[in-house]
């Protein structure tokens, strides 16, 4: 039998040390393991959101199916927070079934932890999806953090006080001023000016952070006597912890230069933190050129306003949601609103459009990423009303967005919703009325998708809505209408001299003459497979090469039929793709019964249901219902139940893919020979989970030096994410 999937989470890395809270932290901790739900609250500013990310830190090993952050700060509409954990988790939203039922069908055999964050600007809708959850998933436990409590039975609160002034809120002072000045000392001579500082900020984390980035030029006494004059302006209306953050946010934003209160109030637009190029876009403008706004960031890194942070490997930036807040309020009072949200609509309009142009060549995995970290902004842009036509072809340019990181329905919903406002017979509209047809087939919507292709044919789209036509017959069973469609649509394709998307209607060909028993479906399959590498595409080369597989069992060539499977495998790793995962490993189940391998094929069997459970889809063939009696009837109605059981813990693709291709069992001792002596301390701080960028800090080497490092060492390991290195490292230091 197989062992449990691995631990998964997506915390974020934590780049500063955690000072002080030790009896909050040890009594949180304790309520995660004996109660199902915790409240962590508490005023703004004073550290609910670190406290709880480190509680799930440190109790990772208590939850063996997972420790995940949802984090609801950039969410506004109630109607998003099902939507916004299940993204969290990794759970799509591709079928029809809404996405909560999904996730918690999921969650229901797990033992897991959800740390809910930053809820109470949507306590309502938090409290549903908690009440939701712990009915459904006996396993689970959630750790939220909010400024109100959430009213569900069983709730447990935690309220979280400033740090004691004269001795943890010094050490938190004393540990953020040594980044910005590191000979910094808390000394006898100082010690009184330090307590008084902190006693001014009464004891707020936030507070302190930005107190002790003022540290860098001023002295102790400096920064106390401006505080205070600060303070004593502040009038009735709030109370004293908010004088202490409010007082402590405007003096700081008082002592940036103007260019930085201009770039402070621009950023505010984030609701999802941003990348440089982002940055450079929407801050630009009256006031900032563009060339000067990685100065003017890196200011407001130095002074505790921006923050960097990591996702999905990629170096990102956030303003704290009490800074992001006050930097939206004075961005309104200046004017600038509009035009600031136009940029940023512009910004991911030009983004959007240009990953879309590039789609079929190297750098998907990389694209997907990106858009699953802007999503928030995405929907921001999306929203905005001023510009309809802008916002459809945005829509439009997210087409594999929305079905390849699982956003279907969310997908869907914004294009009806743009298409109704936006009537116009544009290009834009034309575009968008395709995805918004590619998207209601996914989900066997011919209902809808009919009309919208009729519609964006007389609108002049031609090669794409006769691959559609073709998918939209092969759901109703027609497959020889299909073929018809699909070569139209390739024909089409070749005479404008694009030969990268015939991938796709090549693959959906292959498909149709494989189920049609057409002997010229493995001709087809690898004329697939053979455009994709040409053009560096991979997502649709899996796709080709499971296709094939498939073409290549059926004609009984089994070796190579497996070849292919494993191939398409391989490369799903990069992805999480439920659909095609799912039907490569039913083949893989269908080659192990047939060489007797029955338990081996009820596992992967437990896999494949889990994996089209988590999507509300069925499995794609009889094949599947043919092998799942042949095991039955090997194994033992028990045995095969028992299987199914433990396969079905594999319920995700990356879970799924490992253990099929073996990949779930521990790296092999040995290979740190491989590594140079250089790459071993980078290979240790990757364990440790910095970033690249921090590695090359860390070590005094360049930014591309650190990268070429990082580089060799995955591929010399064989490891494509940074899990696996940390777990590799784990067993190298226990040897």
């Amino acid at each position: 039998m197989t062992t449990t999937p691995a631990t998964s989470t997506n915390l974020p890395a934590t780049l500063t040390s955690f000072v002080g809270r030790q009896r909050d932290l040890a009594e949180v901790r304790r309520l995660v393991r004996t109660v199902r739900l915790v409240t962590v609250t508490g005023v703004g500013g004073v550290g609910k959101s670190r406290l709880a990310l480190r509680v799930a830190e440190l109790s990772s090993d208590f939850f063996p199916d997972g420790v995940w952050l949802v984090d609801l700060a950039s969410v506004w509409d109630p109607r998003l927070v099902a939507a916004t954990a299940a993204a969290a988790l990794g759970q799509p939203d591709l079928g029809t079934k809404p996405v909560l039922d999904v996730l918690t069908g999921r969650l229901a055999r797990h033992r897991a932890l959800v740390v809910l964050d930053n809820c109470e600007h949507l306590a309502e809708a938090s409290a549903e999806l908690v009440a939701r959850l712990l009915a459904a998933c006996p396993g689970l436990r959630v750790l939220a953090t909010s400024r109100r409590i959430l009213r569900v039975v069983g709730e447990h609160v935690h309220t979280l006080g400033p740090l004691p002034a004269d001795s943890q809120a010094v050490e938190l002072l004393r540990d953020r001023v040594v980044a910005v000045r590191p000979g910094f000392r808390v000394t006898e001579a100082n010690r009184a000016q330090a307590v008084r500082l902190c006693v001014e900020l009464d004891g707020l984390p936030l507070a302190v952070e930005l107190a002790a980035a003022r540290l860098r030029s001023l002295t102790l006494e400096q920064v106390v006597e401006r505080l205070e004059d600060r303070f004593a302006l502040l009038t009735g209306g709030t109370t004293p912890r908010q004088h202490s953050l409010i007082g402590t946010v405007e003096w700081s934003y008082e002592l940036c230069t103007a260019a930085e209160r201009l770039l402070w109030n621009r950023l505010s637009v984030f609701p999802g933190g941003f990348g440089l190029d982002a940055a450079e876009e929407v801050g630009a403008g009256e006031g900032i050129a563009t060339h000067e706004v990685l100065d003017l960031l890196d200011r407001l890194v130095a002074q505790s306003v921006v923050f960097t942070c990591d996702r999905d490997g990629l170096p990102r930036y956030r303003l704290p949601e009490v800074l992001r807040e006050y930097g939206a309020i004075r961005l309104a009072e200046s004017g600038e609103l509009r035009r600031v949200l136009r940029r940023h609509c512009e910004f991911f309009l030009g983004l959007a459009e240009r990953l879309a142009l590039r789609w079929y060549g190297p750098g998907q995995p990389e694209a997907l990423a990106r858009l699953r970290a802007e999503h928030a902004n995405l929907r921001l842009a999306l929203e905005q009303p001023h510009c309809p036509q802008g916002a459809l072809a945005l829509a439009a340019a997210l087409r594999f967005h929305w079905f390849a990181n699982g956003f279907l329905g969310e997908g869907r919903r914004h294009l009806h919703r743009l298409l109704a406002a936006a009537p116009e017979p544009t290009p834009a509209r034309a575009r968008a009325l395709c995805t918004a047809a590619h998207l209601a087939l996914l989900q066997s919507d011919l209902t809808v998708a009919l009309p919208l292709l009729d519609e964006a044919e007389r609108l002049g789209v031609q090669a794409g809505v006769q691959g559609l036509r073709g998918f939209a017959a092969l759901l109703v069973d027609r497959p020889r209408e299909a073929l018809a469609h699909y070569r139209n649509a390739l024909d089409l394709l070749t005479s404008v001299g694009d030969t990268s998307e015939q991938v796709f209607w090549l693959f959906q060909m292959t498909i149709t003459q494989a189920r049609l028993a057409d002997p010229r479906a493995i001709d087809t399959g690898r004329r697939a497979v053979a455009i994709a590498r040409a053009h560096g595409e991979r997502l649709c080369q899996s796709y080709a090469s499971w296709a094939l597989g498939r073409a290549l069992w059926m004609n009984g060539d089994r070796e190579q039929a497996l070849a292919r499977t494993r191939e398409a495998l391989a490369i799903l790793r990069d992805f999480n793709d439920y659909i095609v995962t799912a039907g490569a490993l039913d083949l893989l189940a269908w080659d192990a019964a047939a060489r007797g391998a029955h338990e081996r094929s009820a596992l992967l069997l437990g896999a494949v249901n889990a994996l089209f459970q988590a999507t509300g889809f069925a499995p794609l063939s009889d094949d599947h219902a043919r092998c799942a009696d042949t095991v039955a009837a090997a194994l033992g109605h028990k045995a095969y139940e028992r299987a199914l059981a433990e396969g079905g813990r594999h319920d995700s693709p990356a879970q799924a893919i490992d253990f099929a291709l073996g990949l779930d069992k521990a790296a092999p001792a040995g290979r740190a020979e491989s590594l140079t002596r250089r790459e071993r301390e980078v290979c240790g701080l990757l364990a440790g989970g910095l970033t690249n960028r921090q590695i090359a800090a860390a070590l005094s080497l360049s930014p591309r030096t650190a990268d070429r490092h990082v580089e060799n060492i995955m591929s010399k390991l064989g490891f494509r994410r940074r899990t696996q290195i940390a777990a590799w490292w784990e067993q190298q230091r226990a040897a």
